[in-house]
C-alpha cells in the first residue's frame, strides 16, 4: 500500500485532467487545512481530559473523587467520547480530507464542539 499521491497518473488524472502540478497543489492544500482543523480538535479533545491534571477542583478527576454518577461527569463523559470519536474517524479515513474536504471539516468542528461543550458541563 501506498499514498495515491505518489503516482498522480494513475492515481488521479484517469478521472480527474487536471495537470499533475494542479492536483498535487490542491492536494497539498486540503490536507495541509484538514491538518490544521484536526490538531485544533485533538487540541479541545486533550484539553477537555486533561482538566482533570491542570484543574483539580474543577475537572473530571475532582467530580470522580467526590461522586462518580455526578451528572456533569456524565455529561463530560459522553462529549469526550463524541469528540474522540469524530477526531479519531478524520485520522482512520485515510485522506485527511482529500476526498470529501467540507464533510471532513464539518465533523472536525463537531469534535471541537463537543470538546468545549464537554468542559462547559465539568463547571
Amino acid at each position: 500500500m501506498q499514498s495515491p499521491v505518489l503516482n498522480l497518473n494513475r492515481a488521479c488524472q484517469t478521472c480527474h485532467k487536471f495537470p499533475e502540478e494542479e492536483l498535487r497543489a490542491r492536494v497539498e492544500a486540503i490536507q495541509g487545512r484538514t491538518y490544521e482543523m484536526r490538531n485544533v480538535a485533538l487540541d479541545a479533545v486533550l484539553q477537555l481530559t486533561l482538566d482533570a491534571v491542570l484543574q483539580l477542583t474543577r475537572d473530571i478527576a475532582a467530580v470522580v473523587a467526590r461522586d462518580s454518577g455526578d451528572v456533569r461527569l456524565v455529561k463530560a463523559r459522553d462529549f469526550q467520547r463524541r469528540a474522540q470519536f469524530f477526531t479519531d474517524f478524520i485520522e482512520a479515513e485515510n485522506s485527511m480530507g482529500f476526498h470529501a474536504p467540507q464533510e471532513a471539516v464539518r465533523i472536525l468542528g463537531r469534535a471541537i464542539d463537543y470538546a468545549r461543550q464537554g468542559e462547559i458541563a465539568l463547571r
